[in-house]
């Protein structure tokens, strides 16, 4: 697909199954941004995607005011959920790095960010996840043509929350300054399924919150002998995670999509 101007269209608004010459609606801010900045006209060409693997390239059929447009669907690209995928649980911190990582976590191809309360972390996580930390991730899917969004989520009941979530993952592995230096994280642990990779606050996770961890099935993993900024750790996790997606021949990577 060329590369256009790309809109969210959540999936909702894509009905059960459209195909290629029905009509959608774009309203809301995504409808005023193509309206109104870019001054977008009958028979432009833009690019819509929902974030669960759906994406199409759409003409503008009609205008209603300045939020609201009907676009033609010209080209559908339905791409499969990866077989595999990382999903961070990250010790909460107060950090202006946030941002920044939600962004690398929709680059790299990331399966789902979890913020929990570690006994080190600063603060408490919301209850929920914030509505702007979805507009970052969609506005990186817009740069970057990612087809879908990692799963955003604030886990409960901290370390024992986080306990209750590992059963879920056919991989499971805690970054932990006490774990044998050659016991490296590396890129083929992380294509057995889901993967969930603890990831410690700043000032890394106490005694007693690994000791948990691994004794709950957690495998103990290394990043290499120097201490590292946690969203340096994390970051290094996501490209582990990206390189398994790209090197997993399996159906359901990125390279496999489905045009409709």
């Amino acid at each position: 697909m060329p590369r256009l101007n790309s809109f969210h269209l959540p999936a909702p608004a894509w009905g059960a199954a459209p195909a290629k010459g029905d009509l959608v609606t774009l309203t809301g801010a995504e409808a005023r941004h193509l309206l109104s900045v870019l001054r977008a006209k009958p028979g432009d060409e833009v690019r819509l995607f929902d974030g669960q693997g759906r994406e199409g390239l759409f003409a503008v059929h009609s205008v209603q005011g300045k939020a609201s447009a009907e676009l033609q669907a010209l080209e559908l690209v339905v791409t499969p959920a990866p077989n595999c995928g990382i999903t961070l649980a990250i010790g909460w911190n107060k950090s202006s790095r946030r941002d920044w990582l939600l962004e690398k976590a929709v680059e790299l191809g990331a399966q789902g960010l979890l913020f929990w309360r570690s006994a080190r972390s600063q603060g408490e996580p919301p209850a929920d996840p914030k509505d702007s930390w979805t507009d970052k991730l969609i506005q990186a899917a817009k740069q970057c043509g990612a087809p879908w969004l990692p799963q955003l989520g604030c886990v409960s009941g901290g370390l024992a929350g986080l306990l209750r979530l590992g059963p879920g993952f056919e991989s499971r592995h805690v970054l932990w300054e006490g774990a044998e230096r050659d016991a490296l994280l590396r890129p083929e642990a992380l294509t057995k399924g889901r993967a969930l990779v603890v990831v410690g606050p700043e000032g890394g996770l106490d005694n007693a919150e690994a000791q948990a961890l691994l004794q709950a099935g957690f495998a103990a993993a290394s990043l290499g002998p120097r201490p590292l900024r946690w969203e340096t750790a994390a970051l290094h996790c996501l490209s582990l995670g990206y390189h398994a997606l790209l090197t997993n021949a399996e159906p359901g990577t990125p390279s496999n999509r489905e045009k409709g």
